[in-house]
């Protein structure tokens, strides 16, 4: 059975937390240049080469891409024959602190809702945790920040609405993506309950840009929406334009008979994750 060291584990997320807040997904960096490539007017074509100049300035310094350097979710999925001898969570929250202080990166977390006290470490972080088979780990650290999360929302619907999910999606996000700082990427969660629905989307959030759901009718969907939204002229920054989105992803679950639950979650021009297997 393979063994991984806690002092590696907690090095790891400390790096991670760096690295995603200085460097963009590739695949978000290549939707930015073809998204350029396909705008017409010039101001839309000017905003987005700031958005790309801004991301490469930011992985060649070493400094934020944003000055909201988020809220820390960890997705983690282990193997049941990875021996982990240590606590996931002190040690989650230990390279969280570490990677926040070293990097100089703004800690953004308070204590209580009421209080307001900042934590001084930018933890504690939000912890996922999927068993798999095998003997790998994979980590997922999503760096959220408070302006694509804000905008977020959940619809109970009723069965019968299904057809009125693309109509429900497009107006929200006609309301909303002006404060995501677009270009966006749009999470969509279906089914479940109330919090799978939410989970679902922030997941899919965090599906490379280009890759459409296997299931061919819901990856129409997302083709769909992508249309719509993009036709709505928000464009780049709200400047009005071709692009208002990047990509819409489309998670779904099993649920119950009398339930229909929507979520949408948003991530900006920003939207920094990184994924790696130890």
């Amino acid at each position: 059975m393979r063994r991984i060291e806690r002092e590696k584990f907690v090095e790891t997320i400390s790096s991670l937390c760096k690295e995603v807040n200085y460097s963009l997904p590739l695949s978000m960096i290549k939707a930015l240049i073809k998204a350029r490539e396909n705008e017409r007017d010039e101001r839309p074509r000017e905003v987005l080469s700031i958005l790309i100049e801004n991301a490469r300035i930011a992985k060649e310094k070493c400094v934020p891409i944003c000055q909201d350097t988020g809220f820390v979710i960890v997705f983690l999925d282990i193997g049941r024959d990875l021996r982990v001898d240590f606590d996931i969570n002190s040690s989650v929250q230990e390279g969280v602190g570490r990677g926040y202080k070293e990097g100089y990166l703004r800690q953004s977390i308070v204590s209580s809702p009421f209080e307001r006290k900042n934590t001084g470490d930018n933890t504690p972080a939000i912890i996922h945790i999927n068993l798999i088979d095998g003997e790998s780990l994979q980590i997922t650290l999503f760096a959220k920040g408070a302006g694509s999360e804000n905008q977020g929302g959940l619809f109970m619907l009723k069965p019968s609405d299904r057809e009125k999910i693309e109509d429900i999606v497009v107006s929200y996000v006609k309301e909303k993506a002006p404060y995501v700082c677009p270009p966006i990427m749009v999470g969509i969660g279906i089914g479940g309950d109330m919090e799978i629905a939410c989970l679902l989307s922030k997941k899919a959030v965090l599906r490379d840009i280009g890759r459409f759901n296997e299931n061919l009718a819901i990856a129409q969907m997302e083709k769909n929406l992508l249309f719509k939204i993009n036709n709505l002229g928000i464009g780049p920054g709200g400047l009005g334009g071709m692009t208002t989105a990047l990509c819409v992803n489309i998670e779904v679950a099993s649920c119950h008979i009398g339930s229909l639950p929507l979520a949408i979650n948003f991530g900006c021009y920003a939207t920094r994750y990184k994924r790696i297997t130890i």
